[in-house]
């Protein structure tokens, strides 16, 4: 008969406890009859009867956890498109790559400039006139 008495007892604390877990995650539009800090204090009062009593009256029909849990589209979360992290997202890793790609490409041509320059000068100082035929085009 004890052993009856602990099974029970640890039942209600279970049902209290899924009780709160539901009420202080439930949306403000979700909750009936009473405020929340209501439904929470008589669910820690009257542990049994108001876990209970939240599952029954309490929250509105079909907005339990199981919805959400079983990949329903239901719940406003999974209605929403999804945000996505920029490192996860193919177009700003495209635009990335793009302006890196163009950045690489202007430094190479300044570069290419400053060799040609630099080339130019010594040509000069030796007395060389600049040679136009030798150079690639960019």
């Amino acid at each position: 008969m004890a052993r009856l008495g602990v099974l029970l007892f640890l039942v209600q604390i279970v049902l209290a406890v899924c009780a709160l877990i539901s009420c202080l995650s439930a949306e403000e539009g979700q909750i009936r009859a009473l405020p929340r800090i209501a439904w929470v204090l008589i669910i820690l009062f009257f542990p049994l009867i108001g876990s209970i009593a939240w599952f029954l009256a309490g929250r509105e029909a079909g907005s339990g956890a199981r919805k959400g849990w079983l990949g329903g589209t239901g719940s406003p979360e999974r209605q929403r498109p999804r945000t996505v992290a920029p490192d996860d997202d193919p177009e700003f890793l495209r635009s990335v790559q793009e302006r890196a790609k163009e950045q690489d490409d202007e430094l190479f041509r300044r570069w290419e400039e400053d060799l040609r320059r630099r080339e130019d000068d010594l040509r000069r100082r030796d007395g060389e006139p600049p040679r136009e035929g030798d150079r690639p085009e960019v």
